[in-house]
């Protein structure tokens, strides 16, 4: 079968890399596969690694404001391709890519990856499209719940795939660990906290630097991987709390296994999620891991168990989890073993690639 996914960017993100991750599982499991991106202009850093894996990448630009000639080019584009299965990732493909996707003939899937909502007119639109879906997608019951709330698509239609990832990829050794350390010009005796995700409000990274800020020092650093316009604020909090000197911040990198075998601790500071993909990248690396208690992470992590959870916005409540964890390496060790196992047994790329391929196939009998 030929599947089509259409993605608005091709920039780094958690819906992008796991689009990616999913493509190439399709592909190497017979499918034919092309890739689509709606931005403007065209670009992004992925669309490089899309290529890498074999993959046909096409760009289509969306023009300034609502475009309706893009569902006209998105439809000629599926039908001269020979597309079977139109996959679209997140909003803006549902408004364009739905339509497009009936107009050509072919079978209509989303997948939410984040409980966003957009304004009121994106939101209409949403709705509208939605139901041109034969099937949507949610990453978590969390975000499945919300489409219901939001209209966003039929009841009967949603179901929820949880993410899954390339467990070959992440893998701590100590090699890797001095390597990445040394690259960051983080002492290798250092005990690291960190994250790894978009600059974005709903990321909450000041948070972070607020509640890690007192126990910061030569011996205790903070890494915050990627880019966007929380940058400055993140900046501006270090710079306040006189700790500029112990928080690195190396801004976006396609080498996040490495950033992760970095790191002693990952730290999830969002105040939404669905269910991140960076989260279980930290688990399968083993990595204890501390995140809020937001989206699909309480169905993810049993708190004390393989991961800990704390409220949103509870500086104090971070605070503490961190520094028992610098306190009780070997319970940590403990804790992250069970994630890492979790991780392994019920997310898997291949379990992922094999739940939306069953899917593709019953919506192709049931058409």
């Amino acid at each position: 079968m030929l599947v089509a996914h259409v993605l608005t960017s091709l920039h780094v993100g958690g819906g992008e890399r796991l689009t990616l991750d999913l493509a190439a599982g399709q592909a190497a499991a017979g499918h034919r596969v092309l890739v689509v991106s709606l931005e403007q202009p065209a670009g992004g850093p992925l669309g490089a690694a899309f290529e890498a894996r074999g993959l046909t990448v096409e760009r289509l630009t969306k023009r300034p404001g609502f475009d309706p000639t893009l569902i006209l080019r998105l439809a000629l584009l599926f039908r001269r391709h020979g597309v079977e299965v139109a996959h679209l990732h997140n909003r803006l493909p549902v408004i364009y890519g739905a339509p497009a996707g009936r107009l050509a003939g072919a079978l209509v899937v989303s997948t939410r990856h984040g409980p966003r909502a957009g304004g009121p007119r994106e939101r209409w639109l949403l709705r509208g499209a939605g139901r041109l879906l034969h099937a949507a997608v949610a990453v978590s019951p969390e975000v499945g719940e919300l489409e219901r709330q939001r209209g966003t698509a039929p009841a009967d239609k949603i179901s929820v795939i949880e993410n899954g990832i390339d467990l070959s990829r992440f893998e701590a050794t100590p090699a890797r660990r001095r390597a990445a350390r040394s690259a960051l010009g983080i002492p290798e005796h250092a005990w690291v906290m960190g994250s790894v995700g978009r600059f974005a409000p709903e990321k909450d990274y000041p948070f972070l630097v607020r509640a890690a800020a007192p126990l910061l020092g030569p011996d205790v650093r903070l890494v915050i991987v990627g880019d966007g316009t929380e940058m400055p604020s993140v900046k501006a909090e270090a710079a306040a709390r006189q700790v500029a000197a112990f928080v690195c911040l190396p801004g976006l990198r396609d080498d996040v296994p490495d950033m992760l075998a970095a790191l002693d601790v990952f730290v999830l500071s969002s105040r939404m999620e669905g269910l991140p993909l960076v989260v279980l990248e930290a688990m399968a690396t083993g990595l204890p891991v501390v995140s809020t208690a937001v989206g699909g992470l309480p169905k993810l992590i049993t708190d004390g168990e393989n991961g800990f959870l704390v409220p949103a916005g509870d500086e104090a409540a971070l605070r503490a989890r961190l520094a028992s964890l610098r306190a009780d390496p070997a319970a940590a060790r403990v804790v992250a073993a069970r994630g890492q196992t979790r991780v392994r047994e019920h997310h898997s790329r291949d379990r992922m690639v094999s739940r939306y391929l069953d899917l593709y196939q019953s919506l192709g009998r049931a058409a």
